[in-house]
């Protein structure tokens, strides 16, 4: 079985400036996801899409593959899923292709080569019911009532509030899942057909919220993590 992992690292970020290079304990954000995916049972072949030459330097000292993006998939407003299939042309070229296709996003450096392998043992399992695809994912409990929080912070309600059900009414209410960023599974000729990494009827592999790491303080509550997974070693 083969099995391409895809991790896409751009050069330019606005949150945090060269993000992606940035150190964590003395190795490079991107390190994490290439070490993760190279140490995976899975995973066969590991790719490091980026369009900054630093980067893609850096990601093939740490062991991965590289391909270097045209510069359009690596704007501001660059979608993944184009940034995916045009790794895909470009091994298709070489005669390569796969039988799964994972998103490794390196803004997850928590997520280790056991959370992939488990990951992947989970989406196997319920190919077998018919899911076709497969994401990381926790949860934050059960309700019906759900508000969405817009970017001038005004609330949206997500359901009819004014008909509010009652608590009691089980059938009404439904886990709350998010998509932790970790774990992005689906077939190669699935990906190629939808141009998305979720399929149409995909799978949630739920565990406890990993950090995706968006902010400075992101980067040191991940720090003071592995620093304690290093002790507890």
């Amino acid at each position: 079985m083969e099995i391409l992992s895809i991790i896409p690292a751009r050069g330019g970020s606005k949150g945090i400036k060269r993000k992606n290079l940035k150190p964590i304990l003395n190795k490079p954000l991107i390190a994490y996801s290439i070490e993760a995916s190279l140490k995976s049972k899975y995973i066969t072949k590991t790719i490091l899409s980026s369009e900054d030459d630093e980067i893609l330097q850096t990601g093939k000292n740490y062991g991965a593959e590289i391909i270097k993006r045209p510069y359009e998939l690596a704007l501001d407003e660059a979608k993944t899923a184009p940034v995916m299939l045009h790794v895909l042309e470009e091994l298709e070229k070489e005669g390569y292709s796969a039988d799964y296709v994972v998103l490794l996003q390196p803004t997850c450096p928590l997520r280790d080569e056991n959370y992939i392998d488990k990951a992947f043992e989970y989406y196997f399992e319920k190919q077998k019911e018919g899911f076709d695809s497969c994401f990381g994912a926790y949860s934050f409990g059960y309700t019906h009532a759900k508000w969405k929080i817009l970017h001038n912070n005004k609330l949206e309600a997500l359901y009819d509030f004014r008909l509010r059900p009652r608590r009691q009414e089980e059938e009404q209410h439904y886990k709350m899942i998010c998509e932790n960023g970790a774990f992005y599974a689906l077939k190669w000729d699935t990906l190629k057909e939808v141009k998305d990494f979720i399929g149409y009827n995909p799978a949630a592999y739920i565990t406890q919220r990993i950090i995706d790491i968006d902010t400075v303080d992101d980067f040191k509550k991940v720090e003071e993590i592995l620093i304690k997974r290093n002790e507890n070693a």
